[in-house]
């Protein structure tokens, strides 16, 4: 392609380079990056400087021509660290005779690179999307300090993701940098977002080819310009297979450079030499770059699977496809693998009379090894849903056949209901027992979440269901639970109640939901048990015996838990209140924060929040049980883990390239004291805006210990000192609309993958934001240095306890929360009639700063405190037991 070019880039280090129609393509070393190379960003973190000049200095001697460089991570002084470090490059002309791009989202960091580095480099980067105003700010001091730029093809809109937004970003980002700020436009260069391509989602075909045709139509209509991008971001979707990736990256890069793609972020160890690429692979992989044909995805993904190892040395691992018709399927189904599943099960219905035999006979004798190895703990959670994957698909090809042949008809060995109580939105364990069950043969119906009874026994009635499991996480679904046992009993209804959900419990289960339907009644605390308890309860021949066994073994555990309960002391509230918490607040050291009132954050990058993620609930919510990262080398479920956590490690990559999940956040921080002994009053300039209400410990300790509550941490208002407290909401966005993506395909093993993930950003989220909070907008503790493991071991200065949690059971107090912020109207996070919120990954709670502050859990309460709570709320106490009856003495 011809392109006019009358300038050239000129960049230096020690050495010039200088872009013109004669160059190569330019390669840009990214390991000197925190938030792409884990080696790099610890070596940091540790301060190695040494080492880490190294990974700069292995990138220049392997053939890259720019250096770019990136110190953005919560947990280090990214201003400090950049500066350091190019001092240190400067001093290593091995490294510093190449330029260097200064990489960064805060301006205060690229400002600090452009005032010591060398030579003339590039400032990576620049967007409309905060508007012109700043655009030509930014643009006018990297022009005044020399540097060339990096333009995102982003405005206030969002990225730009087709051809027409790319162009016209593009266009007006080249017309204001060239026009109004007179930025020399051989100095621009335009990063045009690189997106992966074969997702499965139809809006993500053309993402390949929409770059290239764009990068051609600037490079012939905006003159001067260069055109970039990190060319690792078309593949995510094929992480973990090389020899694919490293195919996909060189036909990218032959077309995108023949239309005049100049310069990039490359790995030239996953580049594959464009000739090399065996044909079959090449024209797969070129179909999907291209869009040449609308099943390119489907095709890649079959072939992609019997490949594996480097492209260097592609090997094919097909000697399972020499094995009888049933090892073929079995092993599929075992192993997870679909690329020939339709191949083998076209081969089986050919040889059946009927269609339905395929799936009663080969699809059933693979899904019984796999429930045997499962049972045996031969195989873990994410390997069965996995399964589930191949056997929905092999079912969706057969499906057409047995409708065409109507004496057909599956005959499934049960029907089971499941639902998410009214109110509540929580639904992974749900999703997962579903998907355990239906590879066992049943048929299941899923009513989603936030169900209302009336719904879950009208369905139940009219498709004749064999069980209902019911699910939930919030404490109002405990209620939600009894009362439809009580329903289920005036009803009539005779089918089994499964309960599950992490705050139910045998003990709930067997005082309050056991005793309100004669019929069988099981708590089922992980998926690995739901099949045996389902397949007791529906066995003919042995489930009278099986419930009349669980009812007695319930009646028992009635019994003991509460003779139990009975043998504790509480005190009254009064006498709890005189043995309160008590702080000297003439010594005790109150912080002013920095920054008073209501803050929100929309634009947070989800790369700032990986440092902050405690991965070991993601292994428990698939019951992997362990602690990470010693589970990934576990001798029972080691090896589990680790194929979990790399295929949870590729699919944040992908969230993140595609921006799948969007954070926001808003939070306040506000004068308050503690009044009335219970209560906080928030004040704004010594006028009271809203009341916080705390509950107190009452059960009777020895002398000298205290019954906290929350509201011992804050100044009482008899003090004559003004003190502080802070409210917070986080939320990711997202995480329905990308598992339901994934649900379309009949995926549940990538969908269940995707909400555990918004869920360990919604805590990582908020785990970042405390820190921002104690360093920065309150600064009580500027000079913290605490790694990722003592933040989730909480060895910080401060609290930030949760309505809903033990400290503060009642989550009516996430309305007073939600009224201070503005919650619902500033970041778009809700609240259902059982107070869980939407989106589901989403953390609210309080911010207190006092050195003494602690967690807690408050226990069992009296009724006294109950009805001297429903008072202070003004609410009726029927309504406050309501929320408080797990925590009631009684």
């Amino acid at each position: 392609m011809k392109v006019k070019q009358t300038k050239y880039m000129k960049l230096s280090g020690l050495e010039p380079l200088i872009l013109n129609e004669n160059s190569n393509f330019i390669n840009v070393g990214e390991r000197t990056n925190v938030a792409g190379s884990r080696k790099f960003l610890r070596l940091i973190k540790e301060e190695k400087f040494d080492e880490a000049l190294d990974i700069a200095r292995h990138q220049v001697d392997g053939g890259a021509q720019i250096v770019d460089i990136n110190m953005d991570d919560g947990l280090i002084d990214g201003k400090e660290a950049m500066v350091r470090f190019l001092n240190l490059i400067a001093a290593e002309p091995d490294i510093c005779r190449v330029p260097m791009m200064i990489d960064s989202s805060k301006w205060e960091i690229i400002e600090a690179g452009l005032q010591v580095v060398q030579g003339k480099c590039v400032v990576n980067s620049i967007s409309l999307k905060e508007g012109e105003e700043k655009f030509i700010w930014e643009a006018t001091q990297i022009k005044r300090y020399g540097a060339a730029v990096i333009v995102m093809a982003f405005d206030e809109v969002g990225q730009a993701d087709n051809y027409e937004r790319r162009i016209e970003i593009a266009k007006r980002s080249y017309d204001i940098l060239v026009h109004k700020v007179g930025f020399p436009s051989e100095d621009i260069i335009f990063d045009l977002n690189i997106f992966p391509v074969a997702t499965g989602m139809e809006e993500h075909r053309r993402n390949a080819i929409d770059f290239i045709e764009a990068t051609r139509w600037v490079r012939e209509n905006l003159e001067n310009v260069s055109v970039s991008g990190g060319v690792s971001n078309v593949s995510f979707s094929f992480r973990g297979n090389n020899t694919v990736r490293e195919a996909m990256h060189s036909v990218f890069l032959y077309y995108a450079i023949q239309n005049g793609m100049n310069m990039g972020i490359v790995n030239p160890a996953m580049l594959e030499v464009y000739d090399d690429i065996p044909k079959d692979l090449l024209e797969h992989v070129e179909d999907v770059i291209l869009d040449r044909r609308d099943d390119a995805t489907e095709r890649l993904l079959d072939f992609a699977e019997t490949v594996k190892g480097s492209a260097k040395e592609r090997t094919v691992d097909l000697s399972w496809r020499e094995n009888p018709l049933q090892d073929r399927i079995t092993h599929a189904l075992v192993k997870g693998l679909d690329a020939f599943i339709i191949e083998d099960i076209e081969e089986a219905r050919l040889a059946a009379k009927k269609p339905i035999e395929v799936i009663e006979g080969n699809l059933m004798i693979g899904m019984n090894v796999v429930g045997d190895l499962f049972g045996a703990g031969k195989m873990f959670l994410p390997q069965v849903v996995k399964s589930a994957r191949v056997m929905k698909k092999a079912v969706g090809y057969l499906n057409p056949f047995i409708e065409a042949e109507k004496s057909d008809k599956s005959e499934p060995v049960g029907k089971i209901l499941m639902a998410t109580v009214k109110g509540d939105v929580h639904d992974i364990g749900k999703n997962i027992v579903s998907v355990v069950l239906a590879c066992n043969n049943y048929e299941i119906v899923d009513l989603g979440v936030m169900v209302p009874p009336e719904k879950i026994i009208e369905t139940a009635i009219k498709e004749r269901v064999d069980a209902i499991g019911l699910s939930g996480l919030i404490t109002p679904s405990l209620d939600e639970m009894v009362y439809l046992a009580k329903e289920m009993q005036n009803k009539n209804l005779e089918v089994p109640l499964l309960i599950g959900g992490a705050t139910t419990s045998k003990a709930h289960t067997a005082v309050k939901i056991d005793t309100q339907y004669k019929n069988a009644v099981v708590h089922v605390n992980d998926a690995s048990r739901a099949v045996t308890v389902v397949g007791d309860l529906l066995n003919k021949k042995t489930s009278n015996a099986y419930v009349a066994k669980m009812k007695a073994d319930y009646d028992e555990f009635r019994t003991k838990f509460l003779k139990r309960g009975k043998e504790k002391s509480y005190i009254s509230i009064e006498e709890a209140r005189k043995r309160k918490y008590k702080i000297d607040w003439n010594s005790s050291e109150i912080v002013k924060p920095n920054e008073l009132g209501v803050q929100v954050l929309k634009q947070l990058s989800l790369k700032e929040l990986l440092p902050f993620i405690d991965w070991s609930p993601f292994f428990r919510s698939w019951d992997l049980h362990g602690k990470y990262p010693d589970i990934l080398t576990d001798k029972v479920v080691g090896d589990q883990a680790t194929h979990l956590f790399k295929d949870a490690q590729d699919m944040v990559q992908q969230i993140i390239a595609k921006q799948s999940l969007k954070p926001k956040a808003v939070f306040g921080l506000f004068e308050a004291n503690s009044i009335n002994e219970d209560d906080i009053s928030v004040q704004k300039k010594g006028e009271e805006i809203a009341v916080f209400r705390t509950l107190r410990q009452q059960l009777k300790k020895r002398e000298g210990i205290p019954n906290h509550a929350l509201a011992d941490f804050v100044a009482p208002k008899a003090s004559g000192k003004t003190d502080y407290m802070g409210a917070f909401c986080v939320g990711i966005f997202g995480a329905q609309e990308l598992a339901d993506s994934y649900r379309t395909k009949d995926d549940d093993y990538n969908a269940i993958m995707a909400q555990a993930i918004a869920d360990r950003f919604a805590e990582a989220f908020a785990e970042y934001l405390h820190k921002q909070i104690r360093t920065k907008h309150w600064g009580y503790a500027a000079d913290e240095d605490l790694t990722n493991q003592d933040l989730i071991k909480e060895s910080y200065k401060g609290i930030r306890p949760a309505p809903g949690y033990p400290a503060c059971p009642d989550h009516l107090e996430k309305e007073t929360i939600w009224q201070l912020l503005e919650v619902e109207k500033l970041i778009g996070v809700t609240l259902t009639e059982s107070l869980a919120m939407w989106p589901a990954a989403a953390v609210s709670g309080y911010y207190f700063a006092n050195p003494e502050s602690k967690y807690f859990g408050l226990g069992k309460i009296t009724d006294d405190q109950l009805t001297d709570y429903a008072e202070r709320k003004g609410i009726d106490k029927s309504k406050a037991r309501k929320w408080l009856h797990p925590n009631l003495a009684e």
